[in-house]
């Protein structure tokens, strides 16, 4: 994953992550907004929903060319019921998915794909995800302006760069006057033909 970056949404730091040109946005960060002791139970209780899994399962078949969807059918079959329960990382080994990606350890987490992650945060509450659209919206706003200006720098470098080296040639490379012997080489002869 690439330099993160933090959204501010109702108090909460949800950090966002860059991977494949794809924007990842935590859902561990998201869930402590319903409950922030027990957030692996809130995404397991949203991925158990059939509508969660249909959703996820979709996505997968749009953008994923090796997504399991076998698996995904027995998922969906088995979503709703009482007993079923679905870890993120159940549904990534056994599906194959890249829309979600979960990590142990101290800097892991759940992490989902933005369209993802805005169906996340819709369960959480409507409220919370207009909050996080906005808040990642004026975040890609603000990248690109800064790309924006950044390109400009880079244009306007180029061109500075461009004249001093062109009149550094002509300064001190090319000499005000070419011998005979310097014009023989630069201007080659013309070749005869032989018909």
């Amino acid at each position: 994953m690439a330099k993160n970056r933090i959204l501010k949404v109702e108090k909460l730091d949800i950090v966002l992550v860059s991977q494949n040109d794809s924007d990842y946005i935590s859902l561990t960060d998201m869930a402590r907004y319903r409950d922030a002791e027990r957030t692996n139970y809130i995404i397991q209780n949203w991925l158990r929903t059939r509508s969660a899994i249909e959703f996820c399962g979709l996505w997968e078949q749009l953008n994923n060319p090796n997504f399991k969807r076998i698996e995904f059918d027995a998922f969906k079959n088995e979503s709703g019921a009482n007993g079923f329960s679905l870890t993120p990382q159940k549904w990534i080994e056994s599906t194959n998915a890249v829309g979600i990606i979960s990590k142990s350890g101290r800097y892991g987490g759940t992490f989902a794909h933005r369209d993802i992650a805005f169906e996340f945060a819709s369960w959480i509450s409507a409220e919370f995800k207009l909050y996080l659209i906005t808040e990642f919206q004026r975040l890609k706003a603000d990248e690109n302006n800064r790309l924006k200006l950044e390109w400009n720098l880079q244009r306007t470098l180029a061109k500075v760069n461009y004249h001093i080296h062109t009149d550094a040639i002509k300064e001190n490379l090319i000499p005000k006057e070419l011998s005979k012997t310097q014009i023989s080489h630069i201007y080659a002869k013309p070749m005869r033909l032989i018909c």
